[in-house]
């Protein structure tokens, strides 16, 4: 019962964000308070990327950053939302795009080896990053932001290998400072979340 109940509350404080998230700051101003589901989302991490190098959410620090969590044998979410991410940062123009890292986090380890990923990536553009982490790595990223996965046969009988996972669909966006700045649901418009971008771009240079 306590777990339901703590699941309802993140729910509702993740839809009250939705709405709030829906007018970023204005260019002119920083926002005056940090965003309310921001102890929520984020903490570090310690992953290897499609290069082989590893990574940590220090690496990124000085930059914005896109973050998605999906895998490489996903049929549809997950290309949808990555290829609007690659729309947004490529309608961004350059010079903006460069201060955004767009970052894909497998959630399926297991399958997703450093060549798959690096395969995958090169479909998005060549600034995607692909992370990876050991099983114990991954639990920890996905539990800091607070994604869901579970394992659903593909059909019964299937081989154990034979998968799809169930997993959250969303896109966050991280601060140069590393922190949880706001987020996309799956479905968003290239063209909102490209101005959203925008507009945390401009608040904070």
């Amino acid at each position: 019962m306590a777990a339901r109940r703590a699941v309802r509350a993140v729910a509702a404080a993740l839809a009250a964000f939705c709405l709030a998230a829906a007018a970023p700051p204005p260019p002119s101003s920083t926002p005056s308070s940090p965003p309310p589901l921001e102890a929520l989302f984020g903490g570090p991490f310690s992953l290897t990327d499609h290069n082989s190098r590893p990574v940590t959410d220090e690496t990124f620090r000085g930059r914005f950053a896109l973050l998605y969590f999906g895998y490489t044998f996903c049929p549809d979410l997950c290309p949808t939302n990555l290829l609007t991410m690659a729309e947004a940062l490529e309608a961004l123009g350059p010079e903006q795009a460069g201060r955004v890292q767009p970052l894909f986090v497998t959630v399926d380890p297991d399958r997703d080896g450093l060549p798959a990923l690096r395969d995958y990536m090169a479909h998005f553009g060549p600034r995607f990053l692909a992370l990876r982490g050991t099983p114990a790595q991954t639990r920890a990223v996905l539990k800091a932001w607070r994604i869901h996965r579970r394992k659903v046969p593909a059909e019964a009988g299937a081989d154990a290998d034979d998968y799809l996972v169930d997993h959250a669909t969303l896109t966050f966006l991280m601060g140069p400072d590393g922190k949880f700045r706001t987020l996309f649901p799956h479905d968003t418009r290239t063209e909102k979340m490209t101005a959203t971008l925008r507009r945390y771009l401009a608040a904070e240079r």
